[in-house]
């Protein structure tokens, strides 16, 4: 059973915040907790303003939220870390080796499929990777809340 979860992109500022507080509200109530991380974290920054955009006006509330730096720590805290591309995976494995076999693409169940950073790039993107985030959560949730 996994009771932490871990949400992991680059900056830690759209597209892991964007699953966490997806992920967190699709398993309520569940005594599973979900935070993220990012590999170069935009550390103490609020999320991305467009992201927060997007989040917000389908009804999740992105306060409080500041971005942190990925730490083996972490890694080592969480039972079940989640990425977006593939190039993460080896980046996690590279902070925590050990962590093999914990760490899966958030579009696993949507044939391995990668999220791509919407960073600096036109509402459109973020308007797109909200959508396949929200389809990987959906996934991902249905299988935890067993």
């Amino acid at each position: 059973m996994f009771k932490k979860i871990l949400v992991v992109c680059v900056g830690n500022i759209c597209r892991s915040p964007t699953a966490e507080l997806l992920l967190r509200k699709a398993l309520t109530p569940s005594s599973i907790t979900v935070s993220s991380a990012g590999l170069a974290a935009r550390v103490g920054e609020s999320m991305e303003a467009t992201a927060r955009r997007v989040i917000e006006e389908r009804g999740h509330s992105a306060d409080g939220f500041k971005a942190r730096q990925l730490t083996s720590d972490i890694v080592n805290e969480s039972d079940l870390i989640l990425v977006m591309e593939k190039q993460h995976v080896n980046q996690v494995l590279k902070i925590a080796s050990h962590a093999r076999g914990k760490v899966f693409l958030l579009g696993k169940w949507q044939s391995e499929r990668e999220i791509e950073d919407p960073y600096r790039q036109g509402q459109a993107a973020f308007i797109h990777a909200h959508a396949l985030i929200e389809d990987a959560v959906s996934s991902w949730a249905q299988r935890l809340a067993r």
